[in-house]
């Protein structure tokens, strides 16, 4: 199946998805995301460190979204990706994103189909480089750590981990990605 159809069918899923409440620790998750973004800066790409498992990235290795900028405050998305290695088959989907608020310009809407979105949070940022990033959305069960490099220094990676287990993220599911 084409990672875009995949990507179409989880984007509908969690954008339609009720509360922020994790089952497993039977607890709220903080969905506060960053006051600031400098769509600019955070423009082109980013290398997946970690994420939780979804069936539409199933397999996938070497993940980078790739962001662009276009007019009136429209942005591309391109999500590339390696099936089962990094010589694997190679899979990308094109979306668009959006701030629908400027007042809380961490909450992004992202859509792969027509007019179906769902969230993108900005929840970390390394607000003076725009090295790494932590999002998340309105649903505890959507989580990636992000890199403008395909290796991450490992105390930063720490301290995004223990940000986000004091969100109250259930890190168990995390998986590293293969760069």
């Amino acid at each position: 199946m084409k990672l875009q159809s995949i990507l179409t069918i989880v984007i509908l899923s969690f954008g339609f998805s009720a509360g922020c409440q994790d089952k497993s620790k039977n607890t709220m998750i903080d969905t506060r995301t960053v006051n600031e973004v400098d769509l600019q800066r955070y423009s082109g790409t980013w290398y997946e460190i970690a994420r939780f498992p979804h069936s539409f990235e199933k397999g996938l290795v070497g993940v980078t979204a790739t962001y662009t900028l276009k007019d009136k405050g429209r942005i591309e998305v391109l999500n590339q990706g390696y099936k089962n290695s990094l010589d694997g088959k190679h899979s990308r989907a094109v979306g668009k994103a959006k701030v629908p608020d400027p007042t809380q310009p961490g909450k992004l809407k992202v859509s792969f189909f027509l007019f179906f979105y769902g969230d993108y949070f900005i929840m970390e940022l390394d607000e003076e480089n725009y090295q790494w990033a932590m999002i998340g959305s309105s649903s505890p069960n959507y989580f990636w750590i992000l890199s403008r490099t395909p290796k991450m220094n490992e105390a930063v990676y720490q301290s995004l981990l223990q940000k986000a287990e004091d969100r109250g993220y259930n890190l168990a599911r995390l998986i590293m990605v293969q760069q």
